[in-house]
């Protein structure tokens, strides 16, 4: 059952204006710049992320540990009190809650101020990072817990270190237990060897619903959303290529994933709600309703888990008097047609079920990531954000055999024709995308106005 939804929540949720943070952004620029002057091992790395794999370091720093002579212009960019950071006694925690920004932690015990005495970045895995590149030390923090840190170099008092998380935003370290480790393999096996197909999608939701439910038991909310989503990551990229390559590519530093935007989902109408559960079972939080307009044919919710700090991005096909209702917590009626969103869904299956993410987005140098997998035969469709503060597009949709089954149940429902029942049956459908996204000025909303430009593009009616 969804909750219900309050006054605050409503006015919360109904926002999509999200400002532009220059003024911080420029601060915390600023504060790399004076770090990687002083450390050339941060420098170098800088380097190889931007040519290697068309990242920027800003998108991969996790936090800065500054001076508390800073704390009064943290304030001016907008910076406030992080309520979920958990830190040590001389420390303080700091974040942007109106941009997409690294945190800043303040230590008492430092007195430079002309530099970070240190900047985090955050891994998927620390003992990957360190092999890729040739680091020899012992890790803070015990595997596979709540979090993780190695000093990479330390030069000119500047200290370069990796980080790793796992349901926790903090920074205190926490000796678990080997029974809380084997929970958590546990919990990851539950949820990558989980039965996805089903012939009804009801049953197939109930399904998931109860072995949600077996991960929560074993390693609680936000450990079970940073299993199940580092899942559902594995799940799509070993059905998308570009989403390969360019792992491959990020593995090669050691980086992982951890440059992701927000992950995609495409439902039904008949079992959002039930999608909206499974992600509140994991204490997302409902962030903004997205609304395409009323021609458009499709609206989003956008939720985001605070602590994991991942956004759900859930598509839907909406009729143009639904646009103002709160579909997320109403259910839709059934439908006489078929939008793009629907039609995704039915020729390959629910995204929480068989289908997989619809496309997974991270952050990237826009213009260098393009140009680099154009130069490994991964090309880029035409962007559907080209603003100054935000830029996204999606690379050539990866196609995927459409079961006969479902094919037929289409045809005979008089949802698709004959034509396009034997195009797909013969050609497939486009699948998942990988999604080039770079973002200025902290902007942490999305592009309301042109992404439907895109979405009607992806429909495999009107592929060639």
């Amino acid at each position: 059952m969804v909750t219900a939804l309050t006054e605050a929540a409503s006015a919360k949720e109904s926002r999509f204006d999200w400002p532009l943070c220059y003024e911080a952004e420029s601060f915390i620029l600023a504060q790399i710049e004076a770090f990687l002057a002083r450390n050339s091992f941060a420098r170098r790395l800088s380097e190889q992320m931007r040519l290697e794999t068309g990242t920027l370091l800003l998108d991969w720093v996790d936090y800065l540990l500054v001076s508390p002579q800073t704390e009064g212009r943290l304030r001016e960019a907008g910076y406030t009190e992080d309520p979920l950071g958990d830190i040590p006694a001389n420390q303080k925690a700091f974040w942007h809650p109106e941009a997409m920004l690294p945190r800043v932690v303040i230590d008492s015990d430092i007195a430079v101020v002309e530099f970070p005495a240190a900047l985090a970045i955050r891994t998927e895995d620390i003992s990957d990072f360190m092999v890729a590149h040739g680091v020899i030390a012992e890790p803070e923090g015990e595997p596979l817990s709540r979090f993780r840190r190695c000093l990479i170099s330390a030069e000119n008092g500047a200290r370069l270190l990796a980080v790793e998380r796992r349901g926790y935003r903090g920074n205190v370290f926490e000796r678990g237990a080997d029974s809380e480790a084997a929970a958590i393999l546990k919990a990851h096996e539950i949820w990558k060897t989980r039965r996805r197909v089903f012939d009804d999608d009801k049953e197939g939701y109930h399904h998931l619903q109860a072995t949600l439910d077996r991960v929560l038991a074993l390693v609680g909310r936000d450990l079970a959303c940073h299993v199940v989503f580092a899942e559902e990551r594995a799940y799509w990229q070993k059905r998308n290529r570009a989403g390969q390559t360019q792992k491959m590519r990020q593995d090669r530093l050691g980086l992982g994933w951890a440059n992701h935007d927000h992950h995609t989902f495409r439902s039904s109408r008949q079992h959002f709600i039930d999608l909206m559960t499974a992600l509140e079972k994991l204490d997302f939080e409902r962030r903004e309703r997205y609304y395409a307009g009323a021609q458009a044919g499709w609206g989003a919710q956008i939720l985001e888990q605070p602590v994991e700090g991942i956004v759900a991005f859930c598509d839907v096909d909406l009729e143009p008097e639904e646009t103002e209702i709160d579909f997320s917590r109403q259910v839709l009626p059934s439908s006489k047609r078929l939008g793009t969103i629907g039609l995704w869904v039915g020729l390959h299956g629910e995204s929480f079920l068989d289908a997989g993410l619809h496309h997974l987005e991270c952050r990237f140098d826009y213009q260098l990531l393009r140009d680099q997998l154009a130069a490994v035969n991964v090309n880029t469709m035409k962007p559907f954000s080209d603003l100054p503060f935000l830029k996204q597009a999606f690379t050539e949709g990866e196609k995927w055999p459409v079961r006969r089954e479902r094919a037929e149940r289409l045809w005979r429902a008089g949802l698709i024709d004959e034509s396009q029942f034997n195009q797909f049956i013969s050609e497939g459908a486009i699948g998942s995308h990988l999604e080039n996204l770079q973002r200025k000025g902290g902007f942490k909303g999305f592009n309301q106005k042109s992404v439907s430009v895109i979405i009607r593009a992806t429909d495999p009616r009107l592929s060639p």
